[in-house]
Parts: structure tokens; C-alpha cells; sequence
């Protein structure tokens, strides 16, 4: 493994950050299911770690409240049948979750007004749209 868990440009979670645990994985998977621990937890405690500035680590907080326990967000993988399979795609969905919570938010929208023109013309073709089906209509006495 490298020396940490990169998040973004200028995020990195130190590896003595990152906490593992190693199970047996559920379902069928041949001969060896029953004696390998190919499931992974792969666990991280937000609220503890100096990865993250203090903005950072409150918006993380905030965005992840559902899926932390104790301020530990704790991520598994038992799709593959190979451990470090595993391990890759813990650590792949761990970054992914943290780049998404620490992401800056979304700029405000700032509220416009339709321009005279464009009002005028959307009128217009309503006119124009309801004369149209008028005179579709049987001829009146």
C-alpha cells in the first residue's frame, strides 16, 4: 500500500488513520468460502482525524450524520472473492464518500426575470396556438 488514502488534490488520509477488519464473506464462492476472510470493513473516524481542516471535518459531519456511528464511518466489501479485491474497492468507495461529503457546495442560484421580449413572444404563441385550435371547431351559426 502507498502511504495514504488520497481523497482529492491536497486531502490524503494517513494509513494510521484508516482502521481494517477482516471476515468471512456470506453467499457462495466454492471450496474456500468457509476458510478465507475475504469480507472488509474498512473504518475511518472523521471527528478524530487531522486529515481534514476544520471546515472540512464540520461539512463531513454534517453530510455524513446518517452513516456515521460515533463519528466513525465505516465502509464493507464482499463483492469479490479475493481480499485485496476488496480491499481496493473499500478503499475506493471510502475516498469517493469523503471527496462527495467534503465537496464545496453548490453556488446559489441567483433569481432572474423573463426579458419584455421573451414574454411578448411566449404570448404571442399562445395566441397564436389557441386561435389554432378555435378554428378547429365546427363552424358556429
Amino acid at each position: 500500500m502507498d502511504s495514504g488514502l488520497i481523497v482529492r488534490h491536497g486531502v490524503v488520509i494517513p494509513e494510521t488513520e484508516l482502521s481494517w477488519r477482516f471476515s468471512r464473506s456470506s453467499g457462495p464462492g466454492g471450496q474456500s468460502v468457509n476458510t478465507t476472510d475475504s469480507r472488509v470493513e474498512l473504518s475511518f473516524d472523521v471527528a478524530s482525524s487531522t486529515a481534514l481542516n476544520d471546515v472540512l471535518k464540520a461539512r463531513a459531519l454534517e453530510r455524513l450524520g446518517s452513516r456515521l456511528v460515533d463519528g466513525v464511518l465505516t465502509v464493507a466489501a464482499s463483492e469479490q472473492r479475493s481480499q485485496w479485491r476488496n480491499r481496493e474497492a473499500a478503499r475506493a468507495r471510502l475516498a469517493a464518500l469523503i471527496r462527495e461529503a467534503i465537496a464545496a457546495p453548490a453556488r446559489q442560484r441567483r433569481p432572474t426575470r423573463p426579458s419584455k421580449g421573451s414574454v411578448r413572444r411566449r404570448l404571442d404563441e399562445k395566441k397564436r396556438r389557441g386561435d389554432t385550435k378555435r378554428l378547429r371547431g365546427r363552424p358556429t351559426d
